[in-house]
């Protein structure tokens, strides 16, 4: 039976610096290498997660990315999120994910 955990954190939405770049949160170092150390076995390929995210009202199907280079999962905010919360780069964001 899979482990559902809910797990909430603050974080400054940013910008991949690629043109028209990906907009991400990073997950606290912390959160994510407990993340790692419970659901490892869980990832797909290039450190790819399922879960659930929510912001404000707004709850979507995704998944977080493990950044090797940065040491943190990534949470990717599609557009239709951005523009219907008005997320821009620099938001500090309340997430959740569920995993």
């Amino acid at each position: 039976m899979p482990i559902n955990i809910i797990y909430q954190f603050s974080a400054l939405v940013w910008q991949h610096s690629s043109p028209s770049g990906w907009y991400f949160v990073s997950l606290p170092t912390e959160l994510a290498t407990e993340i790692r150390e419970l659901f490892k076995k869980q990832e797909e390929g290039w450190g790819r997660m399922k879960a659930i995210a929510k912001i404000g009202e707004i709850e979507w199907a995704t998944a977080i990315w493990f950044d090797s280079k940065l040491g943190t999962y990534l949470l990717p905010i599609k557009a239709e999120i951005r523009n219907r919360e008005m997320i821009e780069v620099g938001t500090e964001l309340n997430v959740e994910i569920l995993l």
